[in-house]
């Protein structure tokens, strides 16, 4: 029997949507292809789209172009799409590779498994070849991006609760994780009223507190120069070490560690670096945030015209149209 408090999981009508039967049902419309899509999808797209949002205000408001963030989104999120389903198929290949395997799996997204750590390695690659294009600085982008993907993993989170997925192991607490049979996570022999951790929420939170306290350094002490993406990877990792480390989930485990409790280790190690380095290469703030010779300017509000006007041309222009002016403006004036 389960704990009064315990977190139930969603029914499965929750985890897809078939958008087909609510587009006739509401307008009449008659799709000649079935069309569905997934909670999981929509945690992940919501996610994506906060993050661009965020990002672009952040950058808008420290000199960027309005609207540059989503020409360098189009490279970023789709190479972080492929980053992190390529992360996860190669750190799970017993899911995806042998005997009665259906390779058409290796590319299904919309089942769920999709790496964080993967899609951070994919996007950051789309950073790199959008802001070579842009000319906007890669660490100054990354900084702005770094709040707003803790929100988005944040979001992406509750698609793994939809899911039923990526839970951790067995708990007698109270916000214990009811988790529907079957399911090939869960070990054989344990009751069917086990309650397992909630690992979607703890990381919820703690991406939470994350973007709280990012936003309290950043406001503190102006990071930039790739500090505030570096006390991203810092915090993150450290949170991701202890979450990954109670999963149930298969996963390969290289020195009897799980591959992304390393990956959260080399996280926490590279955010260090990059402080100690970026400190060392820059002390002051950054002029810009595009690179020099790269820099853009609002266009002035007003008419664009290269002709100039000034006060005597108004004078000139009534009394040319003002007779009774004009012929008194060459006799000065007697006040």
């Amino acid at each position: 029997m389960f704990v009064p408090l315990s977190l139930p999981s969603p029914s499965p009508d929750w985890k897809q949507f078939d958008l087909a039967g609510w587009l006739h049902t509401t307008f009449g419309w008659n799709l000649p292809f079935p069309l569905h899509i997934t909670a999981y999808a929509i945690c992940i797209l919501t996610g994506i789209i906060v993050a661009v949002w965020w990002t672009s205000a952040r950058l808008t408001k420290r000199g960027g172009e309005p609207g540059i963030v989503l020409d360098i989104a189009l490279w970023t999120v789709p190479l972080g799409i492929i980053g992190a389903r390529a992360y996860h198929v190669l750190t799970h290949p017993n899911d995806y590779f042998g005997a009665g395997k259906n390779l058409g799996e290796v590319i299904a997204i919309w089942d769920g498994g999709n790496a964080i750590f993967g899609s951070i390695i994919g996007g950051a690659v789309g950073i790199l070849i959008a802001c070579q294009i842009s000319g906007v600085r890669f660490w100054s982008f990354a900084d702005a991006l770094a709040p707003g993907m803790l929100a988005a993993q944040a979001l992406g989170r509750l698609g793994n609760y939809f899911n039923q997925e990526l839970f951790g192991q067995p708990t007698d607490l109270p916000w214990g994780l009811q988790i529907d049979r079957p399911n090939p996570a869960i070990p054989i022999g344990l009751p069917a009223s086990t309650l397992f951790h909630p690992t979607f929420l703890y990381e919820i939170i703690w991406n939470v507190f994350g973007i709280v306290l990012l936003l309290l350094l950043e406001r503190q002490y102006q990071l930039r120069w790739g500090r505030m993406i570096a006390f991203y990877f810092i915090w993150y990792g450290i949170g991701r070490s202890w979450f990954e480390s109670i999963r149930l989930d298969p996963s390969e485990v290289f020195f009897g560690i799980r591959s992304n409790v390393w990956a959260a280790f080399a996280s926490i190690i590279a955010g260090l670096v990059i402080l100690i380095v970026q400190r060392a290469r820059h002390r002051g703030l950054e002029p810009s945030v595009y690179r020099p010779g790269r820099e853009w300017s609002p266009a002035p509000s007003g008419v664009d015209s290269d002709e100039t006007y000034s006060d005597s041309d108004d004078s000139g222009n009534v009394a040319a149209n003002t007779p009774e002016l004009a012929a008194t403006s060459g006799a000065g004036s007697t006040s």
